[in-house]
């Protein structure tokens, strides 16, 4: 047999203009412009290259692989031009996944986003007068309306919306305690997703942290006697994704109200994911509304978007009207406000809240599926699996809502536990995340758990093309040139 030199193997590939010129690249180029072809054959040969340097290429396996560069290149290009945000399956039964996006829109939604992104629109134009307006009426009337119910005597409220809650809290500390001492608990300190914590963020408004109580016990008393002329604000921060159990206390919100009134100082609350429904209507206790803090006396309270209110990423600030005032004219307030697209979501979902319709929001409607639902699309699923490489067995099981919302609340559920001869628990997991769409599972005990209460009905057919293909044995094809 003749042997072969690596330069003689290296001559024996195409240069980057000939291999543009085969048939089928030709018409990649029309259709996909020259330069990301180009880039895509580079790749391609680069990689044959490394192959033969490291001696792991023999002169026949060079010869298939050349004959089949076109395919490899167009894929290669696929892979180039492939959006890196996509769509996957959340199986995990967390309803607020804070990694795979938080709260899904719906389909209302998106329609009100696409027709405000395809033409100009009165974003900060008002009709009536054509004189320039502000964006935040889109829905700060929604906002009214929802927040009015119940006020009583309250002074009239008013809301802003800006990027995120973390930018909701410094922007309002930043407008009432900048150079002055804010009060808070130690133990509601928090550290929020991505390792910020409160204290940072109160840094960063320019407010002086005056830290009472104890990590575990804190009392109004405490807030009392931390007041002085420096003083400026109250702040409880809800623990919205932990729990300190035993040996506790903290001072209702009621108190910090009583002690906030008597000094003449506002009380702001961060409650971090905030609910305009009654959770207790889905088996969920002890996790305050916005309304629950506005109609008990809370003068600014700060929550998100894309939690338990299920719409799109937003801080948002809802209190006294005249504290809402300054913080619009501080100029941080342009700097973290929202876009269009935001304010179009955040309408639509507002506009489901107001006509009563909680199911035209995804995050609400899981949370209100009933386990006996998801016990039939599972057991539907794991049926048509009989006689596929997997075994499949239902469990009963539990739902988490997420997103740092109600840590202890769980909603019960059916699980589809699967596991396969072959392959491991974490294998059959990178399998299916390797699928069209991706499938999120959790690993536990040595077997893949899918709960269907975070996928949506529609996708059930998806994911069990994802399940047979990942109990497929046979050897899959590599995308290799």
């Amino acid at each position: 047999m003749t042997a072969f030199s690596k330069p003689d193997l290296y001559r024996r590939l195409p240069s980057v203009d000939e291999l543009l010129r085969t048939p089928g690249l030709s018409d990649l180029v029309s259709r996909e412009g020259q330069a990301s072809v180009v880039d895509a054959a580079r790749a391609v040969l680069a990689q044959l290259r490394q192959e033969i340097a490291a001696g792991r290429l023999e002169p026949h396996h060079l010869d298939l692989a050349v004959s089949g560069l076109a395919d490899a290149v167009a894929r290669q290009l696929r892979q180039n031009l492939a959006y890196s945000l996509r769509p996957v399956i959340n199986a995990t039964g967390v309803i607020l996944h804070t990694n795979l996006g938080r709260a899904p829109l719906t389909a209302t939604i998106v329609d009100h986003i696409r027709e405000t992104a395809l033409a100009y629109s009165n974003l900060e134009f008002d009709l009536s007068t054509a004189a320039r307006g502000k964006r935040d009426v889109h829905v700060d009337r929604l906002f009214q309306k929802l927040l009015a119910e119940g006020a009583g005597a309250l002074p009239p409220s008013a809301t802003i919306v800006v990027n995120n809650n973390a930018a909701a809290v410094l922007l309002a500390l930043n407008t009432l305690a900048d150079g002055g001492e804010v009060i808070v608990s130690r133990g509601e300190l928090v550290e929020i997703g991505g390792s910020f914590r409160i204290p940072d963020v109160m840094t960063k408004s320019g407010a002086v942290l005056r830290e009472v109580g104890t990590t575990n016990r804190t009392r109004a008393a405490d807030y009392e006697r931390a007041i002085t002329d420096k003083t400026r604000l109250l702040l409880r921060v809800h623990r919205s994704n932990f729990e300190i159990s035993g040996f506790t206390e903290q001072p209702g919100v009621e108190e910090l109200i009583a002690v906030a009134r008597k000094n003449k100082l506002p009380l702001m609350e961060d409650l971090g994911s905030g609910a305009l429904f009654d959770l207790a209507a889905v088996g969920v206790h002890g996790e305050p509304g916005v309304l629950d803090s506005l109609r008990a006396g809370v003068d600014v309270v700060t929550y998100s978007g894309d939690k338990l209110l299920g719409g799109p990423q937003a801080g948002i600030i809802s209190g006294r009207a005249d504290l809402v005032a300054r913080m619009r004219s501080n100029s941080l307030f342009r700097a973290l406000r929202v876009d269009k697209l935001t304010y179009a979501a955040l309408e639509a979902t507002l506009m489901a809240y107001v006509k009563c319709d909680h199911d035209a929001i995804p995050a609400l409607r899981m949370m209100r599926i009933s386990k006996d639902e998801i016990e039939g699309r599972t057991e539907a699923i794991a049926e048509e699996l009989k006689s596929s490489a997997l075994t499949c067995e239902l469990l009963e099981g539990e739902s988490v809502i997420g997103g740092g919302a109600a840590p202890s609340a769980a909603l019960p559920t059916f699980l589809l536990a699967v596991t396969a001869k072959n392959l491991s628990a974490d294998e059959i997991a990178a399998r299916l995340r390797a699928s069209t769409p991706p499938v999120i599972s959790r690993v536990e005990e040595g077997r893949v758990l899918l709960d269907l209460r975070t996928v949506f009905p529609e996708q059930d057919v998806l994911l069990l093309a994802a399940l047979r293909t990942c109990g497929d044995e046979r050897p899959r094809s590599s995308s290799r040139a």
